[in-house]
């Protein structure tokens, strides 16, 4: 056993207690993010996301802070001209990350209102999309891909 000499095995439990409820409260977002991706297919018509932007961590590109997981997963299963189309308030960033590492990154400014579009060519793969907030604001937004 390796318990600090004098120390109960209740102490140490309470100890634990702490790490562990994190642990556990990370591998509940992890999931929720990371849950069955949003498929677009060619004939597919997805009804409008939401969510909050922002997080914790500060990202290097355009999106300000993001959150340690992606706000939504998006699966091309086939090649296809999409915009994506981002509503939101306070100082709101669209970052798209591809799957073959390619990274797309639209800020909102001062004459969009909150709303942010990026359009083109998306290749068939996965694309990690978060919602980014360049003022470490938290707001609630509304995403909608749409064919071109």
């Amino acid at each position: 056993m390796f318990l600090v000499k004098g120390m109960k095995m209740r102490s140490l439990k309470r100890c634990l207690m702490v790490p562990i409820g994190i642990a556990i409260a990370l591998l509940g977002s992890a999931e929720i993010a990371f849950g069955q991706p949003i498929t677009v297919t060619s004939s597919s018509q997805l009804p409008p996301m939401s969510g909050t932007s922002g997080g914790n961590q500060k990202d290097g590109s355009c999106a300000g802070f993001v959150a340690a997981v992606p706000n939504h997963m998006v699966q091309v299963t086939e090649d296809a001209d999409l915009r994506f189309v981002l509503q939101g308030s306070g100082e709101p960033a669209l970052l798209i990350r591809s799957s073959n590492g390619q990274n797309f990154c639209v800020p909102a400014d001062n004459y969009s209102n909150g709303k942010v579009e990026i359009s083109g060519r998306w290749r068939r793969g996965t694309y990690s999309i978060y919602v980014g907030d360049r003022a470490n604001g938290r707001h609630s937004y509304t995403l909608q891909i749409a064919r071109n």
